[in-house]
């Protein structure tokens, strides 16, 4: 990704889960003076603190951004995210603060790096009416005109794929709109990324004890309190992961012991994905300096700062 000195520069912290990064990017922000902005697309949420692995105790005095925003239940989205990271990034740096972009999700870092930002499309009520009785066939068809389809989740319902029709009509009439949400044509950050690096064994090893000291603290408690205040097994579920196997745990259509093995499973799966999307960023153009996990803090800080220099 070509860097673009014109703007100040973010530090970003990511890696798999379970490699240490909130701990790394805290001790970077005490000693540049920094402020934390989350890359996570599940600590957005309140109330859900140990499934998503918030670790507040571990950030102190250091100010953090875009955790517990939402409440449980809510469907948040990749729009959302950039929109947001827009505003909070704009305010720390009118304060002359570092901004330091910590997290797993890599579709948010990845788009929030590059610079993509997607404008709020609003509805247009003479196109929606025109489209009222084609066929999903006939709809994916029109879509085609627009763009090239590189799969099919725009087109899986007449609905998705009218307003999919919707928003490609609007870019065509908005070109300066559109610019912005093509990582070809946007303006990317300057960005130094920093990638924790962590063996496979190292990382099943922490995934697996971070798995039991979670339960043992009070996970379940936190999907049962979830449940109690309102939030709908369903809408837990949604959220994947600890969220949806302690939920069907709780709601008694799984095991403890099923829930442990397949919950263990699919986040080292998760991990191997999030590895997976990082490897692609390379490919992709972004540049990430590898240091290792468990390099001491010290130690951490001072080589990102000689790397930033």
């Amino acid at each position: 990704m070509e860097k673009n000195r014109n703007r100040e520069r973010i530090i970003s912290i990511v890696g798999p889960t379970a490699c240490g990064k909130t701990g790394k990017a805290v001790a970077l922000a005490e000693a540049l003076g920094g402020e934390i902005i989350s890359a996570d697309s599940r600590q957005i949420y309140r109330g859900m603190d140990l499934g998503t692995g918030k670790d507040l105790e571990e950030y102190g005095a250091v100010p953090y951004h875009l955790i517990d925003i939402c409440d449980a239940g809510e469907k948040y989205n990749l729009h959302r995210y950039l929109s947001d990271f827009r505003k909070v990034l704009e305010d720390v740096r009118s304060r002359g603060v570092m901004p330091i972009v910590c997290g797993g999700t890599g579709m948010y870092v990845e788009n929030a790096l590059a610079g993509i930002r997607l404008p709020e499309v609003p509805e247009n009520a003479d196109l929606r009416a025109s489209l009222q009785d084609k066929t999903l066939p006939e709809l994916e068809a029109m879509l085609r005109e627009y763009k090239t389809l590189h799969n099919t989740t725009d087109v899986d319902t007449v609905k998705r794929a009218v307003r999919a029709i919707e928003i490609a009509e609007y870019y065509r009439k908005h070109p300066e709109e559109a610019a912005l949400t093509d990582k070809r044509t946007a303006t990317p950050e300057d960005a130094l990324i920093v990638m924790l690096d962590i063996s496979r064994d190292d990382r099943r090893a922490r995934i697996t004890r971070r798995l039991q000291q979670r339960l043992d603290v009070g996970m379940l408690d936190e999907i049962r309190h979830l449940l109690d205040s309102g939030v709908k097994a369903e809408d837990l579920m949604y959220y994947g992961l600890e969220y949806k196997y302690l939920t069907l745990h709780v709601i008694g259509q799984m095991s403890y012991d099923e829930m442990f093995t397949r919950l263990e499973m699919e986040i080292h799966k998760f991990a191997k994905r999030q590895m997976t999307w990082f490897r692609g960023m390379e490919k992709r153009g972004f540049t990430l300096h590898h240091l290792p996990y468990d390099m001491p803090d010290a130690e951490f800080v001072e080589a990102v700062k000689d790397m930033y220099r």
